[in-house]
């Protein structure tokens, strides 16, 4: 090959590179928006404003009641399939080299997991933006996948597994949180003092919530795996109203504006993370 068909060549590799990193941050920054809007409308249920707790679907709902909702619906749906994509890259490219020991499998495990579950969130947006996808269902898409899976071989302890995953990882939120192990793969460098509190502090209010809920939500997942009960699985709304009607309405909207938290922790994310090589 030429000089030239070679210049043109890795020319193309890195503008598909430098394409695919922007999506990606989109991705990350689409993640943000749905969090903000989940903490805000729950928190402003228990302060009488009008808001709605009912966790990612509330959030879709919202949006799409804006003016243009259903474009602003649509990009954030393109936003989220962006953070797949990330994710599945992060699984199946490695490209921060985590490797293929147990460790590293597990890591890589965990984000094509990740992947999955924003693949299925962009989903039910996308059910929201195109209701003739829907089928004449309405919601339970969770408690249908609970269902399946509890009627498979060992379907007990496959949903059992599952809330033991979500649970542990749960526990990882709340240790990133304490650690303050959230910074790492961050320009910091790159931010301003004051940008740099509001990642810290976002950061540690934000993962806090999130740990809590994860472990909820675990939990819920729990109960249903020992009861054989898909009924019993719930998401973040589940997990709010859990702590609404067990710790009172504050706690939950503390919980909830720590969500908010780490929807703004992405926004700053997303513009600064450090990207690793991600030529195809």
């Amino acid at each position: 090959m030429s000089k030239t068909g070679i210049y043109v060549q890795q020319q193309a590799r890195r503008n598909a590179a430098d394409w695919i990193e922007t999506y990606a941050r989109i991705g990350i920054a689409a993640k943000g928006v749905v969090y903000v809007l989940i903490g805000v409308l729950a928190a402003m249920t228990v302060f009488g404003a009008g808001g709605e707790n009912n966790g990612k679907n509330g959030a879709f709902r919202t949006i799409l009641e804006q003016p243009f909702g259903k474009i602003l619906l649509g990009i954030v749906i393109i936003g989220l399939l962006g953070y797949v994509g990330w994710r599945m890259i992060q699984a199946f490219k490695d490209p921060e080299r985590n490797g293929d020991d147990t460790k590293g499998i597990t890591k890589r495990t965990g984000f094509f997991i990740s992947g999955l579950v924003y693949l299925f969130l962009a989903f039910s947006a996308l059910r929201l933006l195109l209701p003739s996808l829907s089928n004449g269902s309405s919601g339970g898409g969770r408690q249908l996948l609970v269902a399946k899976m509890l009627q498979q071989p060992f379907g007990q302890w496959l949903v059992g597994i599952a809330a033991v995953i979500i649970i542990g990882k749960g526990i990882f939120q709340l240790y990133k949180a304490y650690t303050g192990k959230f910074k790492n793969k961050i320009k910091k460098h790159e931010m301003s003092r004051e940008e740099k509190a509001t990642f810290m502090r976002a950061g540690r209010i934000g993962y806090t919530a999130r740990g809590i809920v994860l472990g909820i939500i675990g939990y819920f997942l729990l109960r249903a795996a020992l009861q054989s009960d898909a009924s019993e699985a719930q998401g973040t709304e589940g997990a709010l109203n859990f702590l609404s009607t067990t710790g009172g309405p504050y706690l939950m909207a503390a919980v909830a504006i720590g969500l908010a938290c780490y929807g703004i922790f992405m926004f700053v994310k997303s513009k600064y993370r450090y990207m690793p090589d991600v030529t195809p």
